[in-house]
């Protein structure tokens, strides 16, 4: 139980990670079941991206919604039939959460009829066996994985396999995510699933796709990692004209994809959260007219992909505007301008600009001014006390750092300058040791004794050894009347006793023989 929850922890993006526990706490505070399903325990076993977050609860998740929207996610979008909630969680992740539910189709090409269910009869109504996994959220069983059809042995032999014989009839989408997942993961489809596919293409069943199935389909492509090779594979089996007939892989500006998700994980790698999303379906559909566009638009159920992808060319050009002007008229104010822009904008601009200075600026923020960040001399603020610790420190790296950037200050000589002023004044010596006696000493208080210092020997009074015993404790514990004195309980005083009680004892003897009258002799 516990290496699925390890593995999910170490797994998920702090952010991500950070979503999981807002929903649960929700689901718990609410008394509803909660699981995490479907494509996120997919990707968390086999290790591939994990590019959104499926919860799956026993009960109705529309009831979450406002304590959802209280915690700081944000409400995309939501599907009646399904009980589903599409959700932006903070850190810009996206999230589902659906109602565990059966689906009954009474005839092919109909909505099915939807029933609550428990988890393990939502699992059965599921698309493929990696997809028929849930794991536990719940107290008590917390990381019990659920997987009635063996989609672990599935993942490990990388094979996509149908629950049953009927999976393509009953939802002909099912068609179109066989080909995007075989695309993506480069896995192949088990014998008998494959049969399955070649005889529902033959027999047309993609003329009974759900619209919104459709538009779940689009709005998939957005999230692919290769969103290119994906959209070749679904020309060649014919699936993309089912998305829109009018769309082929000759209408993606292929180029400028390829630029962009080259750039992505150039961001990436500094730290950046992107999500490309409206970027991606901007040059998969580069080349189809507005009205496409706008049908295309229509079928896609989450309305955070629409707005982003609508209005990401006009806050492109807003952005662009703001770094050809006085905002942007030095280094450090463009760096500043671009540090505060959403990370997409800048991903999109760096790929469309045709102003060379704004192409420029970009380019400079995302790789030559980065290197100057190893111009600010950390060895020596350390040495001069400037460290993290300061209160002021975050300021006076920045302030470093912008005039680094703007060539004010050119070597690490002036550099150095600059900062002496920010040092804090070194630490006070610490105080002399003390002579002689204080007064606690003088009051006959017990004086703590030197380390390695042995301890004194006083000798007792009359004719006795000498006993060995620490001066504080000779001082401050005068000698008791002989009359008085107590029975020595301990061994080793016993000895001492014995062996300074010899000599008065033989003296003793001596003075009495000395007195006894000699005897006659006879």
């Amino acid at each position: 139980m516990a290496d699925y929850i390890y593995t999910m922890e170490i797994r998920l993006t702090p952010d991500q990670s950070k979503g999981v526990n807002l929903v649960q706490d929700v689901a718990r505070a609410a008394g509803i079941t909660l699981y995490l399903t479907g494509g996120a325990i997919r990707d968390i076993i086999s290790g591939f991206t994990i590019r959104d977050l499926d919860f799956t609860v026993q009960g109705n998740p529309l009831k979450l919604q406002k304590e959802l929207e209280r915690a700081g996610a944000q409400v995309a979008g939501h599907d009646e039939d399904t009980r589903t909630l599409f959700l932006v969680l903070p850190g810009n992740v996206r999230a589902e959460i659906g109602m565990a539910h059966t689906e009954h189709y009474e005839k092919v090409g109909r909505a099915p009829v939807i029933a609550a269910a428990s988890i393990q009869e939502d699992l059965r109504r599921r698309d493929f066996t990696v997809n028929a996994m849930a794991l536990s959220l719940n107290e008590g069983s917390r990381g019990l994985l659920l997987d009635p059809f063996n989609g672990v042995a599935d993942i490990e032999a990388k094979l996509l396999r149908i629950l049953h014989n009927y999976s393509f009839v009953e939802d002909p989408s099912r068609l179109i995510r066989a080909t995007r997942f075989a695309a993506r993961f480069h896995w192949p489809m088990e014998e008998r699933t494959q049969q399955r596919y070649d005889a529902a293409k033959e027999n047309k069943y993609m003329d009974h796709i759900l619209r919104g199935a459709i538009g779940h389909e689009i709005a998939q492509l957005a999230h692919e990692d290769d969103p290119l090779n994906v959209i070749r594979a679904l020309e060649k089996e014919d699936w993309l004209k089912v998305l829109h007939p009018h769309w082929s892989a000759a209408k993606v500006d292929t180029n400028g994809l390829a630029l962009l998700m080259k750039t992505r994980q150039q961001m990436v790698d500094l730290g950046y959260t992107v999500d490309p999303s409206a970027a991606v379906m901007h040059f998969l559909t580069a080349r189809l007219s507005d009205k496409d566009i706008s049908d295309l638009r229509r079928q896609i159920p989450r309305k955070d992909l629409i707005e982003s992808w609508r209005d990401i060319e006009d806050h492109a050009k807003d952005l662009a505007k703001r770094l050809t002007g006085k905002e942007a008229a030095t280094p450090s104010r463009t760096w500043n301008l671009l540090s505060g822009a959403r990370p997409e904008m800048i991903l999109f601009l760096a790929v469309t600009a045709r102003n060379q200075t704004v192409a420029q600026k970009i380019k400079n923020f995302l790789t030559k001014w980065r290197q100057v960040q190893q111009r600010i001399p950390l060895p020596e603020m350390t040495e001069l006390l400037i460290t993290p610790q300061l209160p002021e420190y975050p300021k006076i790296a920045r302030d470093v750092f912008m005039l680094l950037l703007d060539g004010r200050l050119r070597s690490r000589t002036e550099t150095l300058k600059f900062l002496k002023p920010f040092a804090p004044p070194p630490p006070p010596p610490p105080p002399p040791p003390r002579r002689g006696r204080g007064p606690k000493a003088a009051a006959g208080a017990p004086a703590p004794a030197a380390p390695g210092k042995k301890p004194e020997v006083t000798k007792a009074k009359g004719k006795g050894a000498a006993v060995v015993a620490p001066v504080a404790a000779v001082a401050a514990a005068p000698p008791k009347p002989l009359a008085k004195a107590k029975p020595v309980s301990t061994a080793k005083p016993a000895k001492a006793v014995h062996k300074a009680a010899k000599p008065a004892a033989k003296h003793s003897a001596k003075k009495a023989a000395a007195k006894k009258p000699k005897s006659r002799k006879r």
